[in-house]
């Protein structure tokens, strides 16, 4: 299966191991709960879901890859211990607590969770010497004769071996005790996740057009040749660093990350022309509300690959500011919350509303009772670090709120300095009305950016329309809007006639299966080139 359903059955799995009856007992006993075991090849995810599925979960969480690890880190250190036995006092061999157990009970203490998951990866490449206790942690749940606490789900990843010749197979005995999730490689699941975490829109091109190169595993008498998932992923993030510092990624840099010269010498000639198009069909300007005509002339004599490309370069232009808005919204939301919150709480006249530093903060003081809300924000923000849940994004987004919160907790102490200058006390309501006042430009600043959005995305449609019409190329154009949470949400909530207009005329399934014909095609003519060239260069098509 794909790595989407491998996270949605992984989900499901643990909310049933999770489940408690009416006396707070799991419904299936913990020797029942079958460790979950992940199996795939590597590069495509595995970790990278269990901590989405932590986070999502609210879940604590501790990683470990097990192949960084001896016996002795596993199971605790040998000590010796006198104990009676018949009245005669022996030596006995006992171990120190196991580091990942260890470890286990640091997470609940500092997250304060009691519930988690304990990823093992890499599991079926460890030393001759640590695979029995490997075999035993499975089977039994244990390392040693320390046994993983209740209420926290076991998972695993490991590779087949055709990937790693340190894979050591299990026996059945094993495998008998474990839920295995065999994971393939699956190119429209990853791209979902894909343009939701803003990948070079570059790449995403590029794999529309090449799918059979988005993962390439590949034995040479030179040794491997791989593309990964993980391998697009990160050089995605070299890509836009490389943008804003003036570096350019030939095809050496390229191969770092792609490490498979015919892939990386095709993506990197195809990144080359990407540039190419941003400067031959002015996409700044054409966002801008430009459109030349020398611009339209080229097109109308393009190909059909070129014409995706340029409407690749508009999508990723639209979705970007799609992501970005969609932040901007989430983080306005957030402070409107906190400030909502704020007036019910300084309305609770007299009352005790909270704690700073054990004293009392009444709902009288705004000034304190503004300063709790921010510890509790930070606090939870600390919680969710803790709990190693290392999702970038829920950590960004809540430091976001604190610092617009230090910012309206400055505009709240000045007001409050100015009243006491008259012998005067700020009151709830007059401090509520202050943070609303300082609110509005964070208010300002996300219908600004919805409304620079909306008119880009108009001017795109403005292109559409008189470069393709109602074409296979607009088909393409209005899927693809739509793609990632953020488009979907933007058009749901801000009003767009022609998408909708086109949405309805164009979205049929025959039109589809056009674009999809024309995509084969085009792979099809790139492949015949390949097989003639010898490498997996671009082929030169021929006009249309």
């Amino acid at each position: 299966m794909n790595i989407k359903r491998a996270k949605q059955e992984i989900r499901q799995t643990i909310s049933a191991y999770l489940e408690k009856d009416e006396n707070g007992e799991y419904r299936i006993e913990p020797v029942r709960q079958r460790p979950i075991l992940l199996m795939g090849p590597p590069g495509i995810g595995k970790t990278q879901i269990m901590e989405q599925i932590a986070a999502e979960c609210d879940l604590a969480l501790v990683s470990y890859t097990i192949t960084h690890h001896t016996r002795q880190s596993a199971i605790g250190l040998p000590f010796i211990r006198e104990k009676s036995y018949g009245g005669q006092v022996r030596s006995v061999t006992e171990y120190t607590m196991s580091e990942i157990i260890a470890a286990i009970y640091d997470r609940m203490e500092s997250s304060g969770k009691k519930e988690g998951i304990l990823f093992i990866d890499e599991i079926n490449c460890v030393s001759e010497t640590l695979a029995p206790t490997m075999l035993q942690f499975l089977q039994g749940k244990t390392f040693g004769n320390q046994k993983v606490p209740e209420g926290w789900i076991i998972t695993a990843a490991g590779n087949p071996p055709e990937y790693n010749r340190s894979v050591r197979e299990f026996d059945v005995v094993t495998l008998d005790r474990v839920k295995v999730i065999p994971v393939e490689a699956d190119l429209p699941a990853w791209r979902e996740f894909a343009v939701a975490a803003g990948i070079h829109g570059s790449i995403l091109a590029y794999l529309d057009i090449h799918k059979e190169n988005f993962y390439r595993m590949e034995t040479t008498p030179d040794g491997k040749r791989f593309v990964t998932a993980r391998g697009w992923q990160d050089l995605s993030e070299l890509l836009y660093a490389y943008e804003r510092l003036g570096f350019e990624a030939d095809s050496a840099v390229v191969m770092q990350y792609l490490q498979h010269p015919a892939v990386a010498k095709d993506f990197a000639n195809y990144l080359a022309l990407y540039y190419k198009y941003q400067t031959d069909y002015q996409t700044d300007e054409i966002l801008r509300g430009v459109i030349r005509p020398g611009v339209l002339g080229k097109l109308k004599f393009a190909p059909f690959d070129e014409h995706l490309e340029v409407v690749g370069l508009l999508l990723a232009r639209l979705q970007g500011n799609f992501r970005e808005n969609l932040e901007l919204d989430e983080r306005t939301g957030d402070l409107f919350e906190v400030i909502r919150e704020f007036g019910k709480r300084s309305g609770e006249a007299g009352e005790k509303v909270g704690e700073i530093g054990g004293k009392t903060v009444s709902g009288t003081d705004p000034a304190a009772v503004w300063q709790l809300l921010l510890d509790e924000v930070r606090q939870t923000g600390e919680r969710r670090e803790a709990s190693g849940l290392t999702a970038k994004a829920v950590l960004t987004r809540n430091r976001a709120l604190v610092r617009a919160m230090e910012e309206l907790g400055g505009a709240l102490r000045e007001e409050a300095g100015k009243a006491a200058q008259t012998q005067k006390t700020l009151t709830g309501e007059e401090a509520f009305e202050i943070l609303k006042e300082s609110f509005g430009p964070y208010r300002e600043r996300l219908e600004a950016h919805t409304d620079k959005t909306m008119e880009e995305l108009e001017y795109a449609f403005d292109f559409m329309e008189a470069a393709f019409g109602e074409s296979q190329e607009m088909v393409y154009f209005i899927t693809e809007l739509t793609v990632g949470e953020a488009g979907t949400k933007f058009l749901r909530e801000n009003e767009c006639p022609r998408y909708y207009r086109y949405n309805k005329s164009l979205l049929f399934e025959d039109r589809e299966a056009a674009v999809r014909r024309r995509l084969s095609d085009v792979r099809a003519r790139m492949a015949g080139a390949d097989r003639g060239s010898g490498e997996a260069g671009r082929p030169q098509t021929p006009a249309e």
